[in-house]
């Protein structure tokens, strides 16, 4: 999709953090692995990542929904006790707790911290997530010591989850109020079409697709052809780094 703006008209690149910047489904896969290494051969996801993570992404989404104001580590500590019992694996002692723990270990996409850099220099950056603070805060030390954000909000201020229309309404409010950036200098930057894409284009923002398809296909994501107008990027990248190159050209 071509944009109907030049990016030079915008001041504010807000962005979904895990997924988009950081590899989420290898560190959600990776922190799995008590449970997953528990399989035997004839196990119907026995080395099965696809399976592994559409099976995860079903129960947080329901935690999320029967939970909406749960803090991130506790909707991970649940939906990790709920694989636990659909995989017919043993819970390991505090596996939970380690699991809710870990997503200040998961490790950004190569090319991130460069192309944020890049990006720093035209825009003002800002993080919409779907986690707690103290999970960002972790993220911030270990992952983004070089990378200056301009705002972070999260589902635990805001009080809900993204689809929730709420998470975008405050989002533009906050970019306001906080930062002086109107609604129409905004563009929301993302690879979830579900989560992220389609809320934000019923929103009204302009939005930047980033594809994050680097040596598998996305499960997390969502497929695009199961969203046929309702989405409504102007842009589309494969990689973060490439978003950096058409906007900010060396």
């Amino acid at each position: 999709m071509s944009a109907q703006r030049s990016s030079d008209a915008f001041t504010c690149l807000t962005f979904d953090c895990f997924g988009t910047l950081i590899d989420w489904e290898t560190g959600i896969y990776t922190a799995l692995l008590p449970l997953t290494q528990q399989f035997s051969p004839s196990h119907p996801l026995y080395n099965n990542r696809p399976g592994v993570l559409e099976a995860f992404i079903k129960h947080e989404g329901h935690v999320q929904v029967e939970n909406p104001t749960e803090l991130y580590n506790k909707v991970l500590v649940k939906t990790y006790e709920r694989l636990a019992s659909e995989f017919g694996v043993q819970l390991d002692a505090n596996g939970g707790e380690r699991f809710g723990a870990s997503v200040g270990e998961w490790k950004p996409f190569p090319d991130t911290i460069e192309a944020l850099q890049r990006l720093k220099k035209r825009f003002k950056l800002v993080i919409l997530s779907n986690v707690d603070r103290e999970s960002f805060a972790r993220t911030l030390t270990n992952q983004f010591p070089d990378v200056e954000f301009d705002a972070i909000y999260t589902a635990e201020e805001i009080g809900s989850y993204k689809p929730d229309p709420r998470n975008f309404e405050y989002l533009i409010e906050h970019c306001e109020a906080d930062l002086g950036v109107k609604k129409n200098e905004i563009i929301h930057t993302a690879y979830a079409l579900k989560h992220d894409l389609e809320p934000a284009a019923k929103a009204g923002l302009e939005s930047a697709y980033v594809e994050r398809r680097e040596g598998s296909e996305s499960i997390m994501g969502g497929d695009l052809r199961t969203f046929k107008g309702t989405l409504g990027f102007s842009w589309h990248f494969q990689t973060l780094g490439q978003m950096a190159d058409a906007f900010v050209p060396n």
